[in-house]
């Protein structure tokens, strides 16, 4: 959409890190983003949501129209997620095993049901933080990701 000349622009637009910090605008620290991405909200504004469905992930910010879409987190949310069910739910298991020497159709009964359960819900707000994230690390300043071929004269393998 093209800007007229005199008339105010009441549409807040997207200015990345580099070009905040040129007009003395701070961003928000790291960890005030991570919080926000955690809870689902947007980093830079802490007011628009990160997602539009479970997991997927708004092209911007309704608010502040920060390009969220471009940030691809693709495997780290599992990754981290795994991480943290395997290091909170082993102990116990292994605790349990040693004390009371369940059999082993129990152990599947009860353990594989709660690793599901717990890593469906860290997936959506450790998603949200690696997102943030991103964000912060400066993942959306530049143009955003292409799909598809090499331009002509771009480098190739082999």
């Amino acid at each position: 959409m093209p800007v007229q000349p005199g008339v105010p622009q009441t549409v807040a637009t997207w200015r990345p890190e580099s070009a905040l910090r040129a007009e003395g605008i701070s961003p928000p620290s790291l960890w005030t983003g991570v919080r926000r991405g955690l809870v689902g909200r947007c980093p830079v504004c802490g007011q628009g949501r990160i997602f539009q469905g479970y997991l997927t992930v708004v092209p911007e910010c309704a608010v502040c129209h920060a390009p969220l879409g471009v940030l691809r987190a693709d495997d780290a949310p599992p990754y981290i997620v795994i991480f943290l069910a395997g290091h909170l739910l082993l102990p116990p298991i292994f605790w349990i095993e040693r004390a009371y020497e369940p059999p082993m159709w129990l152990h599947m009964v009860v353990w594989l049901p709660l690793f599901a359960i717990i890593c469906t819900l860290l997936l959506r707000p450790v998603k949200g933080a690696v997102v943030a994230w991103m964000l912060r690390l400066g993942f959306a300043d530049g143009e955003p990701p292409r799909d598809g071929p090499n331009p002509p004269g771009a480098l190739r393998d082999g």
